[in-house]
């Protein structure tokens, strides 16, 4: 089903509804931190720079972009093919694996805790980022059309930017002073935060077990791939007979 044309039709259109939402999402609660940072006089620099260090901001934004892409690629040029191409492929593994991380770990640990994004979530708007935009990306790996089979190395490219994230984090937590409490130091998530009860080995080990559980995801994500994806041989087979069967006899 999922490499009928019909189905990729429909799904891309639902692709790019999913990408408008969660820009929507993230406008709208950026806007909100501003307008609360700049109504309390609270530093508005600081205050975006905070917001799009939340991991779940920048996987929903990457997640945003990668639909587009995928959409944008569709109707330019996969309506003609058997498979999609394989950076696209490795970029949707990659938000795939991050928006199902953010749904796990928000709706595990975070759900009843405030996050310091500079002011209340939007009740809408914090659903659409941490249970419908992760659900949506869950059913993507399921349902998505034209999808390629990967490569195992391909899970480097998943950790690469959780790893990155969480260096920056470390790095410039102890930077910034807390806009909102004035503390010398400000990290998106508590159980980051070196200063709060269970200090270092606790952050250690929240680390280690969140990138156990990202590896996990990203190698579910890419075993599902390479289960019902198709690879480049595959590709050139299923087109071979796609012109084989719409081409037109000249005798």
């Amino acid at each position: 089903m999922t490499r009928t044309r019909a189905w990729a039709t429909v799904w891309t259109v639902l692709r790019l509804a999913m990408a408008a939402v969660t820009v929507a999402a993230i406008t709208a609660q950026l806007s909100k931190s501003i307008g609360t940072a700049t109504e309390l006089d609270r530093d508005v620099t600081t205050t975006v720079a905070n917001f799009f260090s939340f991991f779940t901001i920048l996987s929903n934004a990457i997640a945003a972009i990668v639909l587009v892409w995928a959409a944008v690629w569709y109707f330019a040029r996969g309506r003609r093919a058997a498979v999609e191409p394989p950076a696209l492929a490795v970029a949707l593994v990659c938000a795939s694996s991050y928006m199902i991380i953010t749904g796990i770990v928000y709706n595990a640990l975070l759900r009843n805790i405030e996050l310091p994004q500079g002011s209340a979530p939007i009740p809408w708007s914090n659903e659409v980022l941490h249970l419908i935009g992760p659900l949506f990306l869950l059913a993507d790996v399921f349902f998505g059309p034209l999808r390629r089979s990967l490569p195992w190395r391909s899970l480097w490219a998943v950790v690469a930017f959780p790893i990155v994230w969480v260096i920056y984090t470390m790095i410039r937590g102890p930077l910034v002073t807390n806009p909102v409490s004035g503390d010398p130091f400000w990290y998106p998530y508590p159980f980051l935060n070196p200063n709060a009860p269970g200090g270092w080995p606790s952050v250690v080990l929240y680390v280690i077990g969140i990138a156990l559980a990202i590896v996990a995801v990203g190698a579910f994500v890419v075993w599902w791939g390479r289960r019902s994806g198709a690879a480049d041989a595959d590709a050139g087979t299923d087109a071979g007979a796609r012109v084989a069967v719409t081409s037109t006899p000249s005798d």
